[in-house]
């Protein structure tokens, strides 16, 4: 594939020959039948709004930076692999529990397997954040390494999920249609690589110029779509020039675990990557509650799900809110629950009678 020229004649092959890799890539990700189970030390129970997960290579720093943000110890040693079980961790960062996953070191090929990487880059499926913890010391090869290793495993770092609408349908053969002019695909390379999924009867609408790996993420339908940090230690062992260079990495943030350096930094890029939403609660008559707010997701953030958050019944009882914040156009507003808040918002709930 590599050696393939790429254009319009050969695009039929380039597609059936990305859709087969795809598809026995995942035969290896999930083999049939039984077998072992996932491996002790791996399976952590969720907790907080969010979890965020530290991949790396052997001895770049994770467990002591679990250890300096969390308070949890997470055994730290000049010698690679120490930890060989996931570390839990929580921190409270405006208002928000965050749970931190320090992850047992990974080595290349851990998609296939090796180093029980399957497991640690599973766990890491499961994270709301990734941070890839790098030694400023050693190459920057090793960036590449851990990305292949996480995207081969399905995991697409700080990448939004391709607009395609893919349909299967019972007759009708392939329809495409496109709202953006095509440069990577026509007609002939999508049939190509729905005929390897055995589908020839299908409705498929591209709303952005999507190349064969898009569509072949689509298709498979278990891709992840994370954000990730760039976790750059030890720069207490560099110079001055050379950190204004490391500063220049899109997605970064170079820190010093063992001296805990720039953690303000750190934490503040976690924030906006996890793309929080604070509500705070005000009972009638009294006083904002500032103290324990009301944690969402952004895109998850109407008042039907801030009144499921806090109980499953309060919907039913539900009138209507009064809403101060920068999600409404005087304060305080009256609004229903489709009602979209922004951070920082104030609700008030008022229940029918």
């Amino acid at each position: 594939m590599a050696r393939t020229q790429k254009n319009k004649a050969t695009a039929y092959h380039l597609g059936t020959l990305k859709a087969k890799l795809a598809k026995l890539r995942r035969e290896l990700l999930t083999p049939s039948g039984g077998g072992g189970g996932g491996g002790v030390g791996f399976d952590v129970a969720k907790t907080g709004v969010a979890r965020v997960g530290f991949v790396g290579f052997p001895s770049v720093g994770k467990s002591t930076l679990l250890t300096k943000l969390t308070g949890v110890y997470s055994e730290a040693a000049s010698y690679e692999f120490t930890t060989l079980t996931t570390v839990p961790g929580v921190i409270l960062y405006k208002g928000a529990k965050i749970q931190m996953l320090d992850l047992p070191g990974i080595i290349e090929g851990a998609k296939d397997g090796k180093g029980r990487g399957r497991q640690v880059i599973a766990v890491a499926r499961t994270c709301s954040l990734i941070f890839i913890c790098l030694d400023v010391l050693k190459s920057l090869e090793h960036k590449r390494i851990i990305e292949r290793e996480l995207e081969g495993f399905g995991i697409r770092l700080n990448k939004e999920p391709p607009a395609i609408i893919f349909k299967k349908k019972e007759k009708g053969g392939i329809n495409m249609t496109s709202s953006v002019s095509m440069t990577h695909l026509d007609l002939e390379s999508v049939k190509a690589i729905l005929s390897e999924y055995r589908v020839h009867n299908a409705d498929i609408s591209f709303k952005c110029d999507a190349t064969a790996d898009d569509l072949i993420d689509i298709i498979e339908g278990n891709r992840m779509y994370i954000p990730a940090v760039y976790v750059l230690n030890k720069i207490d062992q560099i110079s001055i020039e050379e950190l204004d260079i490391i500063y220049k990495i899109p997605h970064s943030v170079p820190i010093s675990a063992h001296h805990g350096w720039n953690f303000d930094d750190l934490l503040e890029i976690m924030w906006q990557y996890l793309d929080l939403v604070r509500i705070y609660t005000k009972p009638k008559g009294q006083l904002p509650d500032y103290s324990q707010p009301v944690v969402l997701r952004k895109g998850q953030a109407s008042i039907e799900d801030f009144c499921n958050n806090i109980h499953k019944t309060l919907v039913r009882d539900f009138k209507y809110a009064l809403v101060w914040g920068s999600s409404v156009k005087h304060n305080p507003q009256k609004v229903g629950k489709d009602h979209i808040l922004c951070d920082e918002d104030v609700v008030q709930i008022v229940k029918k009678i």
